[in-house]
């Protein structure tokens, strides 16, 4: 029998695809699975995908109280902004904690107050293992903050550039799409399919969206350990990232395309692939596609997988980055269960994959 963990949240999309991976996890158990107005309900009956699992499946849904979590030794919270606080106040030091929303995500409250409101709650060792430094802290750690699923996209694309000094993350410009599952399961006008179907818009745009400081917090500190390394890192300073987030016509995956100016004009395609390639060398699921290739997200549907490609546009003078995840794999449920088992002590790749189901 292996650990045992609960899910918080497990109505939801990223809760219905933890529970979807930990039914084939080697060495984790579910316990509790906790909901809101779904509680009461089976697992199969809220995610009819999993009814052929009657260990996960006719699993009940109970109401989000303490007593329901107890007993694990690592709970995943899949709650929206604002409510996993409640529930890490009142979970003991002991239980693991990896958090799947943005409560723990973000050192200034200035910049949590701006985007969410309500109080601060500090911020946990945000759980991207490929981060530099960051597989360490992950494992050491109880409790852990999962970044955004458009985040992790960006993060993953621009880090080892500004880190290596090669890119200002003074002028960043992410454009990035999504699909419908990132706007999570609630009804809502302009997510049904007829105002989908057919058509790609933009919205949060100008820097609105809630996680524009994440991706802003990664480069900043990415910048500052370049300039302790005596690296130049132009524009460390002043962090800014221009993002504009679109809705695409699909249920999951993310596709985004950063750029960034070059702290050197002269940079070339190879230099900046030497980077980005060096920085994810025997990483068992960043790839960094053939030059030519470009990333798309049927190739990492159902993954854990994020696929690179760079490239330096000479005549504009920028570096350009395309990363494609699934956003409820590596954005989201994936990414949890990889920071878990980093805080269990388990080999980081179980249940896990880095190979898509396209077409």
């Amino acid at each position: 029998m292996g650990a045992r963990v609960a899910v918080a949240g497990a109505s939801g999309y990223a809760g219905g695809e933890l529970l979807r991976l930990l039914a084939g996890h080697p060495d984790l158990e579910v316990g509790a699975v906790t909901a809101g107005a779904s509680a009461g309900r089976t697992v199969a009956e809220v995610h009819p995908n999993l009814a052929a699992l009657p260990a996960i499946g006719e699993l009940e849904l109970t109401r989000q109280v303490p007593a329901a979590l107890a007993g694990c030794d690592l709970i995943f919270l899949a709650l929206p902004a604002g409510e996993s606080a409640a529930v890490a106040a009142t979970t003991p030091a002991g239980v693991r904690i990896v958090d799947l929303g943005p409560d723990f995500r973000l050192a200034e409250k200035a910049a949590w107050e701006r985007h969410y409101g309500g109080p601060h709650a500090g911020r946990w060792v945000t759980g991207l293992p490929e981060l530099p430094g960051a597989r360490t802290a992950i494992a050491a750690a109880s409790r852990v903050a999962a970044p955004g699923c458009y985040a992790t996209a960006a993060m993953l694309a621009l880090v080892p550039l500004v880190a290596a000094g090669l890119a200002d993350p003074g002028d960043v410009v992410v454009v990035a799409a999504s699909g419908t599952s990132g706007a999570g399961r609630s009804l809502r006008a302009d997510l049904l399919a007829s105002e989908v179907m057919g058509s790609v818009s933009a919205y949060a745009a100008a820097g609105a969206h809630r996680h524009t400081p994440e991706v802003e917090q990664a480069l900043a500190e990415a910048a500052a350990a370049a300039q302790e390394d005596d690296i130049d890192a132009a524009g460390a300073a002043s962090v800014r990232v221009s993002f504009t987030p679109l809705l695409a016509p699909m249920p999951r995956g993310i596709l985004a395309t950063c750029t960034a100016r070059l702290t050197r004009p002269q940079l070339s395609t190879g230099e900046l692939r030497e980077a980005v390639a060096e920085a994810y060398d025997g990483e068992p699921f960043v790839t960094v596609l053939p030059p030519g290739g470009w990333p798309a997200t049927a190739s990492v549907a159902g993954s854990n997988a994020a696929h690179l490609q760079v490239a330096a546009d000479e005549r504009s003078g920028r570096a350009v980055v395309v990363a494609a995840i699934d956003n409820l794999g590596k954005g989201a449920a994936g990414q949890a269960i990889q920071d878990a088992n980093l805080m269990l002590g388990l080999p980081e790749t179980a249940g896990l994959s880095a190979i898509g189901v396209a077409p």
